[in-house]
């Protein structure tokens, strides 16, 4: 989708509450140049801080530019977001990084889009124009893959789930409750979204490097663990039946497997010999039928928790109704 939007949809945003949030972590060289940017592409837009223990001056180069400023103790993006979401009050939320890599003046197609259609998110979809040094080697395969994974499992259309780069309706901010504490946030956020079977959309953006002195905060190795444990864990939380059926199941093949000797045996001699292995047998069956009945219940839970999380989505009005 083009980023490209008319002087007039401008000026029917200045109805709504805009706040522009920002995370931040030694951003020194890039805070001032960002906030300066997003100001200029939304005029009426408010544009909060959140700075996460820098040991830099990116929290004065902030206040300096104009923005408002929390300090953040707990260490992680996912800490830093549950902040914002908590403290900022607002009609929409446009959270960027703070590290000039997403362009600032495309946050006015996507607040655009958001309203138009009333969505409840638009991701800005990275284009990936294979500039060198704008990835570091496994981030490209590593994002596909991610991306790849959360269709499959949890559905949705979405071609770049790690985008930083995002625009929230308050009823998707006022309703998440957010659990992660580092990178792997954007994967809650997509699946907070795709679970509740919110409106959303992608909207394509530019992808620039860092400028000269700012350094990546992910870990390709470490984050990219994180986020598949977190998709491990959500998919557990999210669909219990089937991710325990799935362990009955590995529990009972196994014990179907190892007792074909024990009934061959039996069948010709009328002896089972190996005891061990019988009681092994019982206990892996037994294991199974108990993770079994644990996803009936859990699923059970599961359902109660998608209801409580849509009557909090409900409770808010959306973008049309205010």
């Amino acid at each position: 989708m083009n980023s490209e939007i008319d002087n007039q949809s401008i000026l029917n945003l200045t109805q709504y509450r805009i706040a522009v949030i920002l995370p931040c972590y030694n951003e020194e060289d890039a805070i001032a140049q960002v906030i300066a940017d997003f100001k200029k592409a939304l005029p009426s837009a408010s544009v909060y801080v959140f700075d996460n223990n820098s040991t830099d001056n990116s929290a004065s180069l902030a206040r300096a530019a104009g923005a408002i400023v929390f300090e953040v103790s707990a260490k992680g993006k996912g800490n830093v977001v549950r902040r914002m979401f908590a403290d900022v009050e607002a009609d929409i939320y446009v959270m960027a990084d703070s590290d000039m890599t997403y362009d600032a003046s495309a946050s006015v197609g996507m607040v655009s889009l958001l309203v138009e259609k009333n969505l409840d998110m638009v991701v800005g979809h990275r284009m990936d124009e294979k500039e060198e040094g704008l990835y570091r080697p496994g981030h490209r395969i590593g994002n596909f893959l991610l991306t790849s994974t959360v269709r499959g499992i949890f559905g949705g259309k979405f071609k770049d789930m790690l985008s930083g780069y995002r625009i929230f309706s308050r009823r998707f901010v006022k309703s998440f409750p957010a659990l992660s504490i580092g990178f792997e946030i954007e994967t809650e956020l997509t699946i907070h979204a795709l679970e509740l079977r919110m409106p959303v959309a992608e909207f394509q953006t530019r992808y620039r490097t860092r400028p000269s002195g700012s350094e990546s905060k992910l870990s390709t190795y470490k984050d990219g663990l994180r986020i598949l444990k977190t998709l491990a864990r959500l998919y557990m939380i999210e669909h219990p039946l089937v991710f325990y059926s799935i362990i009955a199941l590995l529990f009972l093949v196994t014990g179907i497997f190892l007792s074909i000797p024990l009934f061959i045996e039996f069948f010709a001699t009328g002896l089972v010999p190996r005891i061990p292995t019988a009681i092994l047998i019982i206990g892996l069956v037994l294991s199974g039928l108990v993770s079994f009945v644990c996803g009936l219940i859990l699923d059970t839970v599961s359902q109660g928790r998608h209801e409580t999380r849509r009557l909090a989505y409900l409770a808010i009005p959306s973008l049309r109704m205010e």
